[in-house]
């Protein structure tokens, strides 16, 4: 089964949009890089570039998802890029599953882009050290969501370290989500000066 791999700015993001809610479910979208044949997506497998946090308060206002979803889809269009994905974290720390509005989502980007990825972040393992990667990754491989082994999932390399410094300094205070947006429009939902954080700290780490 093909690997999949996240940057450094989509695994810290996905962090801290959950360290900035830790008593909310949350969510968002994935993306990755346009890869246009075939050898590319074998040699390459599925490369997961950014995240854009969605929601906290209510994750199935389906009006605000779409426009949010519109949005994003524009933004991915014009930056070489494609939704590929979709992550969560759920309210119940133990609670590594997804719901069906999440699922709809999930399929519905699987319909354009046939090897999307669907996230559960484990909120046990978002700590301030950081110590195990927090994520559960699903696959949508013949039809079916299926589990992807830990060996065939990875990071950037100083990944884990870069997230850790990134939520000792409260960064995900900071960090912008479509329900933030929605509320003042002024705020950034593509979170670039948190982008810049993250690269700032990956060249700190590296």
């Amino acid at each position: 089964m093909a690997e999949v791999k996240f940057s450094a700015r989509a695994y810290c993001k996905m962090m801290l949009h959950a360290a900035k809610y830790p008593h909310c479910a949350i969510n968002g979208i994935l993306l990755a890089e346009e890869q246009k044949s075939k050898e590319e997506k074998k040699s390459k497998g599925l490369v997961i570039c950014d995240a854009i946090p969605l929601f906290h308060l209510c994750l199935q206002v389906t009006p605000m998802a779409e426009i949010a979803l519109t949005q994003i889809d524009h933004m991915a269009s014009t930056s070489g890029l494609v939704v590929a994905g979709y992550y969560l974290a759920n309210e119940n720390i133990k609670d590594l599953g997804y719901e069906k509005f999440g699922q709809r989502i999930a399929e519905r980007i699987a319909e354009n882009f046939s090897s999307a990825c669907l996230v559960v972040i484990d909120n046990r393992r978002v700590t301030l050290n950081m110590e195990n990667v927090a994520l559960c990754v699903s696959q949508f491989i013949d039809g079916k969501w299926k589990s992807k082994e830990k060996s065939s999932i990875s990071l950037e390399n100083n990944s884990r370290s870069a997230a850790a410094a990134l939520l000792q300094r409260r960064v995900y205070e900071d960090l912008v989500d479509f329900d933030n947006h929605l509320d003042d429009l002024t705020l950034d939902w593509r979170n670039l000066s948190v982008n810049e954080e993250v690269a700032e700290e990956m060249e700190t780490v590296g």
